[in-house]
């Protein structure tokens, strides 16, 4: 197995590429009582268009199945379901599903190896029926007319057509009435056999583990499935402009919503960039800290003159084909929180930003990594989902501190760009 040490949080990952292309990853916490251990597959709700390993023609299946497919996974041909066998257990499962990865995962103190049987059984067992897809398609309508009612996903969802025109993050995850309808059985043992091949999958455990033991545990339970070769994935064309700057929509809620969102362009390459796109990543955090985070003096202002209530919601999301930020909050007067941001982003690209400032969020957000490794789960989703978009955990904490005023600068004018910006409002 090879081994990779971070001196900084003093922590090992064990890795090991099995013949079959899947990696499996296991982070060891000596004495920690919680065990954690999530499957993913490197599928999301944007890949509707491929190539299957093999075949000449595009396949295009509806909106919506690799979510359907999350769903469908837990049953099995003996009658019952994987969810109720392992909460049976004791253990807490669960699935869920992105843009760009499905995950299968379950923590627990007692009943581990108990419950990786069940969790490896239903993974690589699929069992689709007619009768089941169509039981299926009324569960899932349900979730999409409950979604439709969600502010908090509707003005994010809102921000995604604001900004793309064509790319799939546009659409919901769970497809539509009309989408699902067209789901069947054939599709989706389509979809599971080409993503669901190990050699599109990862595998990361976290918890008290003698890695080499649990490794050979692991290989007992996986079936002797080859590789089935590079999946050619086809994705429409994205401009770099916005669709359009505001949207609105209204719906029951207490307090205005608002998300403002900045698109950005995805970087290429991504295992040949890995330094850079952290980098990137560690910057526009930093940067939001400054801009809008609760110690700024924007929130403070906003926040004294009872233009925002509690605290804000920043994040910077990105794949391997899309990136953008989202500013996420409420407001009885978002159009304005909008007009502040953009003159306080001018203000400080202007200005000098304070070494004193950087350091200080600089220092937080490094707290906040660290901090994440005190937790098996917070450790397992982050190797996961970091794993799929092609990059090493540990260079967030390497990374940082390579971080200084001048890259920020750059940063800010590369991406915080007004014509780049919209902003979605869900009022009552």
């Amino acid at each position: 197995m090879r081994i990779i040490e971070n001196d900084k949080v003093k922590e090992k990952v064990y890795i090991e590429k099995l013949e079959n292309g899947m990696p499996i990853m296991i982070i060891p916490k000596k004495g920690m009582q919680k065990k954690y251990m999530i499957w993913g597959t490197n599928y999301g709700s944007n890949d509707n268009v491929f190539v299957v390993p093999g075949e000449d023609k595009e396949t295009k299946v509806p909106n919506g199945v690799a979510h359907f497919l999350e769903h469908k996974m837990f049953e099995q041909e003996n009658g019952t379901n994987s969810l109720d066998v392992l909460t049976a257990l004791g253990v807490d499962a669960n699935a869920y599903t992105t843009n760009d990865h499905t995950a299968y995962l379950f923590e627990c103190t007692d009943n581990f190896y108990e419950a990786m049987d069940e969790l490896m059984d239903y993974v690589q067992n699929p069992y689709f029926t007619d009768e089941n897809v169509e039981k299926e398609k009324g569960i899932i309508g349900q979730e999409i007319m409950m979604y439709d009612d969600y502010p908090d996903w509707k003005v994010y969802l809102n921000t995604m057509q604001a900004m793309y025109h064509n790319n799939p993050i546009k659409i919901d995850i769970v497809g539509t009435i009309d989408s699902i309808s067209k789901i069947d059985k054939e599709i989706l043992y389509k979809c599971y056999n080409t993503f669901y091949n190990p050699s599109n999958m990862a595998m990361v455990i976290s918890g008290d583990f003698e890695p080499e033991k649990l490794l050979d545990e692991i290989k007992k339970r996986l079936k002797d499935t080859k590789a089935n070769g590079k999946i050619k994935r086809i994705y429409p064309e994205e401009p770099e402009s916005i669709v359009q700057e505001k949207i609105e929509q209204t719906l029951e809620v207490s307090q205005p919503m608002f998300t403002i969102g900045i698109k950005d362009k995805p970087i290429k390459n991504v295992k040949e960039n890995e330094i850079q796109i952290v980098k990137k990543d560690l910057a526009i955090q930093i940067l939001l800290e400054l801009l809008l985070g609760k110690s700024s003096n924007l929130y403070k202002k906003l926040y004294d003159s009872n233009i925002i209530f509690g605290g804000i919601g920043l994040s910077y999301e990105y794949s391997r084909t899309y990136a953008h930020v989202l500013i996420s909050g409420q407001s009885d007067q978002p159009e304005t929180v909008y007009e502040m941001f953009k003159k306080e982003v001018n203000y400080v690209k202007n200005n000098v930003i304070k070494e004193e400032d950087f350091n200080r969020i600089q220092k937080k957000i490094y707290g906040e990594f660290v901090r994440e490794y005190n937790d098996v789960s917070d450790i397992a989703r982050m190797f996961l989902a970091d794993y799929f978009k092609g990059i090493n955990s540990f260079q967030y904490l390497d990374e940082i501190k390579n971080i200084n005023v001048e890259y920020l600068i750059e940063v800010l004018n590369d991406v915080f760009k007004e014509d780049k910006m919209v902003i979605s409002i869900v009022k009552n």
